[in-house]
C-alpha cells in the first residue's frame, strides 16, 4: 500500500499539470499510457503464443490518438487504413507459413480498437469545451468508485462477483462502487459549482447520476483486463508502475470512464 500511495502521489504531481494546461502536455502524457497498454496487450498476447504484429499496433494506436487529438476530421479514415494495413500483413504472414494468422488479425483489431479508438476518448474528454472540469468531474469519480470497491470488498465481501475472471472481487465490493460514485459524482459537481466553472451546466442529481453509471459500468473494464490476464497466465501487465503494475492495469477503467462520460456529457449536459 506504502508503495501504491507513493507512486500515486508521483502520478498526481505529474498529471495534474497535464490535466489543468490540456493541449500536447495531455496528449503526451495519455499516449504514454495508451501505447504502453498496447505494448503490454501485445505481449500477454504472445504469451499464449499469439502473434499480434507489435509495430502495426504501436503505430496504429499512435496515429489514432495522434488525428483524434489534432486533426479529428481524419481519425475515421486513419482508423479504417490501420485495419487495412493489419490484414494485409496476417494474409502476407499466413502466406509465409503462420497458420493462426486469422487469430492473430483478430487480436492485432482489437489493440487497434480497445486501446486506440476507445482509448482516444480520454483525449476528446479533456478537449471538450472546458474540459478540464469534465475530467475532473468524470475521472476521480472512477477513481473513488474503484477505491470504494476494493476497500468494502476486502473488509467486507462475502459473495463473489467474477470467480473466474477475478476471485478477489465481490457483489458488496460491486455495491461500493455504485454508492461511492453517486456520492463522489454529486460531490465534485457540488465542489466545482462553488469554485469552479460548472455552475449551471450540470446539477448535482446529475452528477450523482453519472456517478452511478461509472461505478455501475467502469468495473467491467478491470474486469476485461483481467480476462486478458487469465487468458495469458499472467498476474499483471508488466511492473512498470510500481505497486500498481502495468500501465493497462492503471488504465483498464479509464477507457470504460472516458467513453461513458464523455457521451453522457455530449448527450445531456452541453
Amino acid at each position: 500500500m506504502r508503495r501504491r500511495l507513493i507512486t500515486a502521489l508521483g502520478l498526481s504531481l505529474i498529471g495534474m499539470p497535464a490535466i489543468i494546461f490540456g493541449g500536447a502536455f495531455y496528449f503526451l502524457l495519455m499516449s504514454i499510457f495508451l501505447v504502453g497498454a498496447a505494448w503490454e496487450y501485445v505481449h500477454l498476447f504472445r504469451a499464449v503464443k499469439s502473434e499480434p504484429q507489435m509495430h502495426i499496433i504501436l503505430g496504429g494506436v499512435g496515429l489514432i490518438l495522434l488525428v483524434r487529438m489534432f486533426n479529428p476530421e481524419v481519425a475515421l479514415p486513419a482508423f479504417a487504413l490501420t485495419i487495412l494495413v493489419a490484414l494485409a500483413f496476417h494474409l502476407y504472414s499466413y502466406e509465409r507459413g503462420r497458420d493462426q494468422a486469422a487469430l492473430d488479425f483478430g487480436v492485432t483489431v482489437g489493440a487497434l480498437v480497445y486501446i486506440g479508438w476507445i482509448g482516444a476518448y480520454l483525449l476528446d474528454l479533456r478537449n471538450l469545451p472546458e474540459g478540464g472540469w469534465w475530467f475532473m468531474l468524470v475521472m476521480p469519480s472512477v477513481w473513488m468508485a474503484d477505491s470504494g470497491a476494493y476497500s468494502i470488498g476486502r473488509a467486507y465481501g462475502r459473495h463473489k462477483l467474477a470467480p473466474r475472471l477475478s476471485p478477489k472481487k465481490s457483489w458488496e465490493g460491486y455495491a461500493a462502487s455504485i454508492f461511492t460514485g453517486m456520492i463522489a459524482g454529486g460531490f465534485f459537481v457540488y465542489a466545482y459549482s462553488a469554485f469552479g466553472n460548472l455552475a449551471g451546466d450540470i446539477t448535482i442529481p446529475q452528477g450523482a447520476l453519472l456517478g452511478l453509471i461509472l461505478g455501475a459500468l467502469t468495473p467491467l473494464g478491470d474486469l476485461g483486463e483481467s480476462m486478458f490476464k487469465r487468458q495469458s497466465g499472467l498476474k499483471d501487465s508488466s511492473d512498470i508502475i510500481p505497486g500498481h503494475g502495468g500501465f493497462f492495469d492503471r488504465i483498464d477503467s479509464w477507457l470504460w470512464g472516458a467513453v461513458i462520460g464523455y457521451y453522457y456529457l455530449v448527450w445531456f449536459i452541453l
